[in-house]
């Protein structure tokens, strides 16, 4: 509505302005026309002698090329020695014009009404500087009338037309835009319900039909995170409720059956290890709803063998325990953009999973290289390694390739979730390389970055 009042505004104005043009087209035209023609009368009469009735007469009758609806002649006090409309001429004229001709001005007047114009001309005869009286004249047309009228009458059909048709498609607009808005906003209610899988159909290639697109990306995303969030919570309360049946088995175990005291520490001790298995996977849980939701904080430019080499005097009681060597291969270090926590996470998770899953008397390689623009951290195992079928899955959270083993060795099927997180954070890549019974490789690149700094 809006719009078709605006138009209506426009096109109003424009049919205004059109008809105050054309008058004054039309009102110029005349006046230089009749101001002429009454100066050409007036330079006739003051060549005669003598002004009177019969000399003004004999010389109007002669200009017959005037062509006007009405010509007067008056002397200085206004007295008509000519009248073209009335042979009377025994009387005075008192018309604004011919009044205001007598003070020496040239006067004209114009007034159009209903298919007509009628103008009004008058200028003073001057004799030498004189006044010696004033020639009106006066002209009724109806032609150029009706061709204003005709030109304001087309003007307003188009108009009319122009306004007519600016409506119906606001109309016919609106209302398809309101239905397709419907749509959408239906959509909306239907998403907010629950259903993800809901798609809206827009048609077209208009600025809606983007937003129908976005929208259904939008839900696409939803559908995805509501399908990991559920999977999520379901393998989390698996997960939880292993531990806890057991604890709960094994504490029912001691509370109904009479068992001496080696029994009991025997049960006891159990529980204890459910319990830090229960433990250590809330921690893994807790990290991974962290990482999740962290934004990356100020990152640094960092040698990684600094890192590598306190992650491995970490570890190494494990891998003493483990019987397993470990070799690094540090020397074509490469600085990268990233948090030193981050990249500590990321190498203590690699580390520690090549050693649990590793052989006794097995080997963990650690090693950094440069690959045109990145930098790479590969550690390798030759541990019990990973089936071709499960190495898509490995990222995932909660999948375990033996599930038997995990348990045996604490894995919770959340390190490499964590890890692969935290390497895409830090705009990062991560990969894994296997075959079963000859060991791993993880392969993880960040893009290298030069810059003036102290090599470790």
């Amino acid at each position: 509505m809006i719009y078709v009042f605006i138009t209506f505004f426009v096109l109003l104005f424009l049919n205004v302005y059109c008809a105050k043009a054309s008058h004054n087209l039309f009102k110029q035209s005349k006046n230089s026309a009749m101001i002429e023609k009454c100066h050409l009368a007036g330079d006739e009469i003051s060549k005669l002698d003598v002004l009177n009735t019969i000399n003004v007469t004999e010389a109007m009758e002669s200009m017959d090329n005037l062509k006007m609806t009405r010509i007067l002649v008056t002397d200085p006090a206004g007295l008509v020695l000519y009248d073209s409309m009335d042979l009377d001429t025994n009387r005075f004229a008192v018309l604004p014009e011919i009044v205001r001709a007598l003070d020496g001005m040239d006067v004209f007047t114009f007034l159009y009404h209903d298919g007509a114009i009628q103008s009004h001309a008058a200028c003073p005869i001057d004799y030498f500087g004189t006044t010696i009286g004033t020639v009106y004249m006066m002209e009724y047309d109806t032609v150029q009338g009706e061709l204003i009228k005709s030109l304001l009458g087309t003007i307003f059909q188009i108009s009319l037309l122009l306004e007519i048709a600016i409506l119906l498609f606001s109309l016919i607009y609106s209302g398809t835009f309101s239905r397709r808005m419907k749509r959408i906003m239906t959509s909306m209610r239907i998403i907010q319900k629950g259903d993800y899988t809901h798609k809206v159909k827009m048609g077209g290639n208009d600025e809606l039909s983007l937003l129908g697109d976005e929208f259904n990306n939008l839900t696409e995303r939803l559908h995805t995170s509501e399908q990991k969030r559920r999977r999520f919570v379901s393998d989390a309360s698996h997960e939880l409720k292993t531990p806890l049946a057991s604890i709960k088995l094994l504490s029912d175990s001691i509370l109904q059956n009479e068992m001496d005291v080696d029994t009991i520490r025997e049960f006891v001790n159990d529980i204890g290890n459910e319990a830090d298995r229960l433990n250590r996977m809330t921690a893994k849980l807790l990290s991974l709803t962290k990482v999740d939701g962290e934004v990356a904080a100020d990152c640094e430019i960092i040698y990684m063998t600094p890192t590598i080499r306190r992650v491995h005097r970490m570890l190494s009681v494990i891998a003493e325990q483990s019987d397993i060597q470990v070799e690094l291969d540090l020397d074509q270090d490469t600085p990268v953009l990233i948090l030193e926590d981050d990249l500590y996470q990321i190498v203590f998770n690699l580390m520690e999973n090549g050693m649990k899953y590793n052989l006794p008397g097995g080997k963990l390689k650690v090693a950094l290289s440069r690959e045109e623009d990145n930098a790479i951290l590969s550690v390798t195992d030759t541990g019990v390694g990973i089936p071709e079928d499960a190495l898509p899955h490995v990222f995932e959270r909660f999948y375990r390739v033996d599930k038997a083993r995990s348990r045996a060795t604490g894995g919770s099927g959340l390190g490499l979730a964590i890890v692969r997180v935290i390497v895409e954070r830090n705009k990062g890549e991560i990969s894994v390389s296997s075959q079963a019974g000859k060991g791993s490789t993880f392969r993880v690149s960040f893009p290298a970055f030069d810059t003036e700094v102290d090599k470790p």
